[in-house]
């Protein structure tokens, strides 16, 4: 039971230790690790409820089955006896054409046919002219009507009121097509887009038994009812008998643009992950602070006969306190930070995000109590357990038993806090780990240091501010060794700051770049390749990814034939079930990353393929593939296995082999490159080619951009955070040595040394301690950045071999404007004043 003297004690202790100022560094460190991680837990909160409510909209419904034939009565059925409402539209590829009078232009298309109540969920948008203003719609075409892109119309040489052709009907461009929800990122989809009324389809005679026609039942309703239908659905699809069905979500229907998010949401864990470590270094050292200041208060209470345990409760009580206020301006702060969060990424989702819920409030005071009594209590408790003659020594002594519990226990929940923040297993561990090892490094490495200075530093022929300097470091080993390790540890969080938002932020950009390909060509002719090559580049186009392309079904692994029966998973069927696209090349693309074997150039009967298709069918290093080209059998053995990633806008390929010519191979070409910027270059391209397939991804590309962007802004914002968290720590760091620093100094000029002097001593002890925890920093910040980039983010990344050298003279120049900061006064101080405070 907790002695009533230590609830009066506390509330004594805590209202003169907030009028001294002496708990302002622990509550300004507790707030901003509370502020930066409630920020990104509101934001979080607030975006994935959003995201959630527009997938629907993306997918034009709550839940969607999608099919290669007409959907299965059974799923009409279902959702009939459930209450819900239903549509079915058609998608397949098509070739629309303008009439002779008009010129006569073809491109494929990817034509869509709807009926009444389309879409269910979100909304068009349409223009009655090409570059008109967008119109929100509930309507769909009219019987003889067709909505088309406006890059159709360009290609075509149409405007809205001309006809156009599609099979064997005629039908009136009636708007323009601005916004689609549920068009999704499928190859097809990146084609112009035709939308009919789904009665005008028998007229054009286009859906024949061949034709690769995608039905799409979307379905809507009550939350309840849909999540019955949905679990119904997908054991429905599992089953042996129903094939070529899936039930699409966000993750199947918008991989890429759910790639970027996860990636924005990784970084902005980061981000905050990094501002709660430099906070717990920052409290560790402001605690050790109050408890060296409290030693005499301690003592005298001691004296008066107040018992350990009453004295350890007064401290816990304040602690409690200061912690439960600290985390609360911390939600509020967090709370309020969010709001420009949602205004940096506005437009990322549809509308206004739902409000928050409260777990972000309760998660932000438990990290903030938490982090207070980890890292804050245990040198504090050490106060109620130190004997009179420590006290007249002014040492607080060595952790007791107690203390060690209370920060064992402290520092595996904040832990475990950090890994359920970061919301990522890779992430958290590699952050967290990566830093818990790095203290132990650090502190090992500026032992030996502190050793080898005194040995290299010779006082007979050494300057003798160096030597004083010298014997500074040398005199207080522990707390150097301490200073050392906790200005690394900031430094360390602030390189890994810079290199996250410089070469990190580079490299995501660099997944999806600005310049990346927005234009696919296929089905060029062999006999056309080295024309239109000489067109693109008579174009100005320079960069382009340009490969050999031709289709084989996988027939059999290590000489036993496989079919869709073989599997159970219903990727791994559908993949079986159709061809491959294969290509060949001599050398690995540069955007491809081998993960096993080798690519050996011109390395017969060999392949290389596809982590992910390696995966899902089971197939690893030294398995030989059949293929069937074109009635060709191919037989190959796997050599390497490659990471592509999808969202890259790149030319990717499943299966590749390592040659750069198969002759006996019916060959077409693909390309992927930069259209240049001006109108009709794609009419002129179709006109001198007019079989090929030209397929324009200008708007996807834009919104992946766009989102980007967004979240950059806000990982840039949430940056500033962090760095007001790494000067808390650098302040605190330099600081916490200054009464003993003022003692020291106050007997050096009683004794005759002078200002100037002592100034030298000062900056020198500061910038060597700087430069060490500097290049300390800097060389583990390349590593743990290595290590994020490759197992979180899933970057190629590399850091500068100049980032040691430039950490070290930035952690010096940081400890000299710390020290000159934190310390100007110390040796200012009166020195009779010093010495008075000393033997007190």
């Amino acid at each position: 039971m907790i002695p009533r003297s230590a609830w009066s004690l506390g509330w004594r202790t805590l209202w003169r230790d907030l009028r001294a100022g002496e708990l302002r560094l622990l509550m300004v460190a507790v707030t901003l690790a509370v502020a930066a991680l409630t920020a990104v837990g509101f934001f979080a909160d607030r975006l994935q409820g959003g995201l959630v409510r527009d997938a629907r909209q993306l997918l034009g419904g709550d839940v969607v089955v999608v099919s290669d034939a007409p959907t299965p009565q059974a799923f009409h059925d279902r959702a009939k006896a459930l209450g819900l409402q239903g549509v079915t539209t058609l998608v397949f590829p098509s070739m629309g054409r303008a009439p002779d009078a008009l010129g006569g232009a073809s491109r494929l298309v990817a034509l869509k046919a709807v009926p009444p109540g389309y879409p269910l969920r979100g909304q068009l948008q349409t223009a009655t002219q090409d570059g008109g203003a967008a119109q929100p719609t509930r309507d769909v075409p009219a019987r003889g009507e067709a909505w088309a892109d406006p890059a159709l119309l360009e290609a075509l040489g149409l405007k809205v009121g001309d006809p156009m052709l599609l099979g064997d009907a005629q039908l009136r461009i009636a708007r323009v097509l601005v916004v689609e929800p549920d068009r999704g990122t499928g190859f097809l989809n990146f084609a112009p887009r035709v939308m009919i009324n789904v009665d005008d389809l028998d007229a054009t005679h286009l859906v024949q038994p061949a034709s690769r026609v995608g039905y799409r039942f979307a379905v809507a309703g009550p939350d309840a009812q849909v999540a019955q239908f949905s679990a119904w659905a997908d054991a429905e699809v599992k089953k042996s008998d129903v094939r070529g069905v899936r039930v699409e979500s966000m993750e199947s229907g918008r991989p890429e643009m759910k790639q970027t998010l996860d990636r924005a949401q990784k970084f902005l864990n980061l981000v905050a992950l990094l501002a709660a470590l430099l906070s717990a270094v920052a409290v560790a050292l402001a605690a050790r602070g109050f408890a060296t200041r409290h030693l005499d208060d301690c003592a005298m209470l001691r004296v008066l006969g107040e018992s350990q345990r009453s004295i350890a409760w007064s401290y816990a009580f304040e602690f409690a306190l200061v912690g439960l206020v600290a985390s609360g301006a911390g939600v509020l702060v967090g709370f309020l930070v969010h709001f420009v969060f949602v205004a940096l990424v506005g437009g990322l989702v549809q509308a206004t995000l739902p409000p928050p819920g409260l777990w972000p409030v309760g998660f932000g005071i438990g990290m903030g109590l938490t982090l207070l009594f980890a890292f804050g209590l245990p040198p504090v408790l050490q106060l109620a357990q130190v004997p009179p003659l420590r006290v007249i020594r002014r040492d607080v002594g060595s952790l007791k038993p107690a203390s060690l519990l209370v920060l064992g226990i402290g520092v595996a929940g904040f832990a475990a806090l950090l890994l359920a923040a970061s919301s990522d297993i890779k992430l958290g561990a590699i952050a967290v780990g990566g830093f818990a090892g790095a203290v132990l490094v650090f502190a090992g490495l500026s032992f030996v240091a502190v050793k080898l200075l005194r040995r290299l530093v010779n006082e007979q022929t050494a300057p003798r501010w160096l030597v004083l300097a010298t014997r500074q470091i040398g005199a207080r080993p522990v707390y150097a060794v301490v200073q050392t390790s906790a200005l690394a540890v900031g430094l360390l969080a602030l390189v890994l700051l810079v290199l996250l938002r410089t070469d990190l932020i580079a490299s995501w950009r660099q997944a999806t770049p600005v310049d990346a390909p927005n234009r696919f060509v296929i089905n060029v002719l062999p006999e056309q390749n080295e024309a239109f090559l000489a067109m693109l580049k008579k174009a100005g186009v320079q960069k382009f990814d340009w490969y050999p392309m031709f289709r084989g079904r996988l027939v059999a692994v290590n000489g036993r034939n496989i079919g869709p029966d073989d599997f159970t998973e219903d990727r791994a069927k559908r993949l079986v079930d159709r061809e491959f696209n294969l290509s060949n090349a001599a050398q690995l693309p540069g955007h491809n990353q081998l993960v096993a074997g080798r690519w050996q150039p011109e390395e017969a009967g060999a392949v290389s393929v596809e982590e992910g298709i390696a995966n899902t069918l089971g197939l690893k290093l030294g398995d030989m593939l059949r293929f069937d080209v074109g009635g060709m059998q191919n037989e190959a053995k796997v050599t390497s296995i490659r990471k592509v990633d999808w969202a890259s806008m790149r030319a990717n390929f499943f299966v590749m082999y390592p040659v750069s010519r198969m002759p006996d191979m019916p060959v077409t070409y693909m390309g992927a490159f930069k259209a240049p910027e001006r109108r009709g270059f794609d009419n002129e391209l179709v006109r001198a080619f007019p079989n090929i397939t030209d397929v324009d991804m200008t708007a996807t590309i834009n919104q992946i951009q766009g989102v980007l962007d967004k979240v950059i802004r806000a990982v840039e914002f949430l940056f500033g955070f962090t760095l007001a968290a790494g000067v808390v720590v650098l302040f605190a760091a330099v600081t916490a040595t200054r009464e003993e620093r003022a003692r020291e100094f106050a007997i050096m000029r009683a004794v005759g040394a002078r200002g100037a002097l002592l100034r030298q001593v000062q900056r020198a002890e500061l910038a060597g301690v700087g430069l060490l925890a500097g290049f300390l920093a800097s060389v583990v910040a390349a590593i743990v950045g290595w290590a994020l980039a490759r197992y979180a983010f899933d970057f190629t990344w590399t850091a500068s071999p100049l980032v040691p050298l430039v950490g070290a003279v930035a952690g010096a120049l940081l400890a000299l404007a710390a020290g000159w900061w934190g310390l100007r006064e110390v040796l200012t101080r009166p020195v009779v004043e010093t010495l008075r405070k000393a033997a007190e």
